[in-house]
């Protein structure tokens, strides 16, 4: 079975969303479909996936330690998503729990930390380095001065996949950097997009993202027999809730593809 059994069905989800949609889904066996897959959206917490490659690519480099200490200084805390601004600044942490936080739970506080760590210079070169085309950090997480400066985070559905392949084959990143991200995205605790409607028989590693109008979804999804990478993006739209209920049924096609195999 190939992903162009479910294409009529994602399509007809697609045509009836009001709103701005792209999505790429491909497999492990290399069918690919995709709608607008190259459009650069607003990439909400999309970014931090190059930011956690290059995280591990300076693990590597032994440019930083994962298990270094970090200290997180009260001006650093950022509101938002996450859970570090509700905690007290005496909490112990190392990068790797920052890396970890950043997509587990989304953390603006973890995500503005590594932002200052790695250097907003090198996680730009890390995105030309994988080939992104439409991927650009220009801002920190919450930085609404900037945004009205017109310095924006943008990807698209196509970067996420490349961004995806990188972190589960290919060799821009060790194999032990692979499984380290790989088990900190199976983590995951925000799965009421992709992974929702799904059931028994798959293992997602996904990562969401999400703004005031705009909401993304992207996952690893494994089974015993194959793996599909899928990144659906939305923005423009006029209803939140319509944006994650396309997202999750889109996840159902891929999830019920998989399985019938």
């Amino acid at each position: 079975m190939t992903l162009q059994m479910i294409e009529n069905d994602i399509w007809a989800l697609v045509d009836a969303f009001d709103g701005n949609i792209a999505y790429k889904i491909e497999s492990g066996f290399g069918d690919m479909i995709g709608y607008q897959e190259e459009d650069s959206f607003q990439s909400a917490s999309l970014i931090k996936i190059p930011m956690i490659i290059e995280g591990y690519r300076q693990s590597e480099r032994k440019n930083i330690y994962l298990n270094q200490p970090v200290t997180i200084p009260p001006n650093a805390v950022t509101g938002g998503s996450g859970v570090l601004h509700a905690l007290s600044n005496k909490v112990f942490l190392t990068v790797e729990d920052l890396l970890t936080l950043m997509i587990t739970v989304s953390d603006n506080t973890a995500t503005n930390m590594m932002m200052s760590l790695l250097g907003i210079d090198e996680i730009n070169r890390c995105i030309q380095e994988l080939g992104l085309k439409n991927t650009i950090l220009g801002r920190k997480m919450q930085d609404f001065k900037a945004l009205k400066e017109g310095r924006d985070n943008t990807i698209s559905a196509e970067d996420t996949i490349t961004c995806l392949k990188a972190i589960h084959t290919g060799d821009f990143l060790t194999k032990e950097s692979q499984e380290r991200i790989l088990r900190v995205f199976d983590n995951q605790q925000l799965r009421d997009k992709l992974p929702s409607l799904m059931g028994r028989g798959v293992k997602v590693a996904s990562k969401t993202g999400g703004i005031r109008g705009v909401s993304h979804d992207c996952a690893i999804i494994r089974s015993e027999t194959q793996t599909v990478y899928a990144a659906v993006l939305t923005e423009n739209m006029k209803s939140e809730e319509e944006s994650r209920q396309v997202i999750s049924k889109i996840g159902k096609l891929i999830y019920d593809h998989m399985v019938a195999e």
